[in-house]
């Protein structure tokens, strides 16, 4: 509510009938708790201005929770924006094990966050050339570190044969981890789905017997929403 008048400087009674009315149009929905809105896959009737950001939100929010639900730990689901991730969804608030108070928002970095790899990794050849003209031109270090194109390199060979991203080490806090796959949609990747854990409480057994698999299966479930929803728009 806040960011809308701050955006659209529309009085605040205004932006209550606005939003009522693409709530009752099914365009818009309530996020959980009251936390803010969202927009449904509905807007696929419009024509124009809805992408994947929004589909695999709506797609995936069930998931996510579940996933927070059976494993304790928060769930994210991030989407490209530019040359990095935003997270569109966040289970922080269901966890009482999260590393982190808040994250929807954020913006991630590709080349060190475990959900920007599992997107450099998957995503096509052709879209990945672009994204590293994009990155070599960032002046953040995290975004573009020394001999970008032979880390770029790296991070696709070794999280493809895993068959899962992890952060890098080096970024902080480093007493958490992030593991992180990819949302596969259309042939390319439309988002990356990930859990975030204390490193002392998540061993590599566990992680890859327990953490990978579900999310590996609740990718595979978000596609398969996906496509019902765009099918059903």
């Amino acid at each position: 509510m806040e960011e809308l008048y701050r955006a659209t400087g529309l009085p605040k009674p205004t932006i209550m009938r606005l939003l009522g009315t693409l709530i009752a149009a099914g365009l818009v929905t309530k996020a959980s708790r009251g936390l803010g809105y969202h927009v449904t896959s509905d807007v696929l009737s419009l024509s124009a201005g809805y992408h994947g950001g929004p589909l695999v939100a709506e797609a995936g929010r069930p998931w996510a929770a579940d996933l927070t639900r059976r494993l304790r730990w928060p769930a994210a689901i991030a989407v490209l924006d530019g040359a990095r991730m935003a997270i569109s969804v966040s289970t922080i608030a269901d966890s009482a094990v999260s590393p982190f108070h808040s994250s929807v928002g954020s913006h991630l970095s590709l080349v060190t966050r475990a959900l920007g790899r599992a997107y450099l990794a998957w995503c096509p050849d052709t879209e990945r050339r672009i994204l590293l003209r994009m990155l070599l031109a960032s002046p953040d270090p995290e975004d573009c570190p020394p001999n970008l194109e032979r880390v770029i390199r790296g991070i696709v060979a070794s999280m493809r044969q895993q068959g899962y991203a992890l952060r890098d080490p080096k970024v902080e806090p480093r007493s958490s981890d992030t593991v992180a796959v990819p949302i596969a949609f259309g042939g390319a990747v439309a988002g990356t789905l990930g859990l975030s854990y204390f490193r002392s409480a998540v061993n590599h057994r566990a992680l890859t017997e327990e953490l990978v698999p579900a999310l590996k299966e609740a990718s595979r479930e978000i596609t398969a929403s996906m496509e019902r929803l765009q099918r059903g728009a």
